[in-house]
């Protein structure tokens, strides 16, 4: 993988990456096509990195199917599909993570200890080995995405960050690989993520700035579907991820909520000003 992305780097070929852990869906494509847009060459990762699974979790039960995603790939026009295996990045006597001291503190990371140090590190470790010039993220993971553009900063990565829009069904939930595992009622209750993100919006529009009361009325919203469990709904400082008591400027909302076993996130943004 490094030498072919060496010797297209000599040929003067911008290379752009999306990192994947499959099963792809209409969101990836569409980081895909981006990163075709913003670069010469595209190479993809589809890697399950176990070190950002906690106990518990789906790591073992993460859905899968290579052939199907291959030919997604291929479609798009893919150049490299790189698929190394647990063995490759993760020897016997690893030992060596990447971590932040406060972005991880917020949001998931409070939920899900240990998880944005594994990302952190398999990105890092991909970069190492693709080089590319240009990393695509989806926004749908915000905090994902504000990390990672701070890592890169923090650590002198010469690569582009691009965060691309969310995509969604057609009936406005957010597409996650996650969502196969809803059941069909499982997955009408679900629509309550965005709905109540959309509720939001509309009280802002409204002139609320009180960020309790949206976040309780989103809690009630929820909490009268069945089969959720709020995990958090937060809103807070895009850039620090911060809470935020009035809105008085742009801010995220974001929340996830377990449906069933399935656990959910999305996220908007709520302005004032528009």
């Amino acid at each position: 993988m490094t030498n072919w992305s060496d010797r297209n780097r000599r040929q003067g070929n911008k290379i752009a990456f999306v990192p994947t852990m499959g099963f792809l869906h209409k969101g990836h494509l569409s980081l895909m096509k981006e990163g075709k847009r913003a670069g010469d060459k595209l190479i993809i990762s589809i890697f399950v990195n176990p070190t950002q699974f906690g106990p518990g979790e789906d790591f073992d039960s993460y859905p899968s199917d290579l052939e199907k995603d291959f030919k997604l790939a291929e479609d798009i026009g893919v150049d490299v599909i790189f698929t190394p295996n647990k063995a490759d990045f993760y020897p016997q006597g690893f030992e060596t993570f990447i971590d932040q001291e406060q972005l991880p503190n917020h949001l998931c990371g409070l939920h899900r200890p240990g998880h944005f140090k594994g990302v952190m590190t398999i990105v890092t470790k991909l970069f190492n080995v693709v080089n590319p010039d240009i990393a695509v993220f989806g926004e749908k993971d915000f905090q994902q995405l504000a990390i990672i553009r701070r890592m890169v900063k923090d650590l002198n990565f010469n690569i582009q960050i691009i965060g691309h829009h969310t995509i969604r069904e057609s009936d406005g939930l957010a597409m996650s690989s996650r969502n196969a595992k809803l059941t069909p009622a499982q997955r009408i209750a679900g629509l309550c993520l965005i709905t109540a993100l959309k509720k939001a919006q509309h009280s802002v529009k409204q002139k609320e700035t009180n960020a309790a009361a949206i976040i309780r009325n989103a809690e009630d919203f929820i909490c009268s579907h069945p089969e959720t469990d709020i995990d958090y709904i937060k809103i807070c400082d895009p850039d620090t991820l911060e809470d935020i008591a009035v809105i008085d400027r742009a801010v995220l909302m974001a929340l996830a909520v377990k449906v069933g076993t399935t656990r959910l996130i999305d996220n908007v943004t709520l302005n004032p000003n528009k």
